[in-house]
């Protein structure tokens, strides 16, 4: 039992703890506190890991049919030798490895809660003109549009 298909994913398996523990710690930070929040939290986990579960199964249905066909094939001697069907444990470490890494870096990149302090100048004065005007007052007209001229 050699398993050189397992040891190859380490790595890749490293480099996504890495940015899920970071990206569960970016989560923490931005979270705010409250029963709605945690409401949002639970909806968020519950989807992830339903996605997760749809793109294992997928992916245990397709690499089947696969190895079972013969388009894929796998050494013996480089497998661990446990099999869900006829496809080895490690052709799903990628996915397994996708099931966590996607969601973590949502998060890292996400950019819809920041508050207005964090955001930069251009994207304050965007959101300022988009921004519906509570005084009813009309709003100036844009200095690039050409002035009607007055008909007698």
């Amino acid at each position: 039992m050699n398993a050189t298909y397992a040891l190859l994913a380490l790595p890749f398996f490293a480099v996504v703890a890495v940015v899920a523990v970071v990206a569960g710690a970016v989560a923490r930070r931005r979270a705010p506190g409250g029963a709605a929040a945690r409401g949002s939290r639970r909806v968020a986990v519950a989807t992830s890991v339903v996605a997760g579960i749809a793109l294992l199964v997928m992916t245990i249905v397709f690499d089947n049919v696969i190895v079972g066909t013969g388009v894929v094939a796998y050494d013996a001697s480089l497998i661990s030798g446990l099999k869900i069907g006829v496809i080895p444990v490690e052709d799903l470490a990628y996915s397994i490895a996708a099931v966590v890494l996607l969601p973590s870096l949502w998060v890292l990149f996400d950019r819809s809660d920041r508050s207005a302090a964090d955001r930069s100048p251009a994207d304050r004065s965007a959101h300022d003109r988009s921004a519906p005007d509570r005084t009813g007052a009309r709003p100036s007209p844009d200095p690039a549009t050409p002035v009607p001229e007055e008909t007698p």
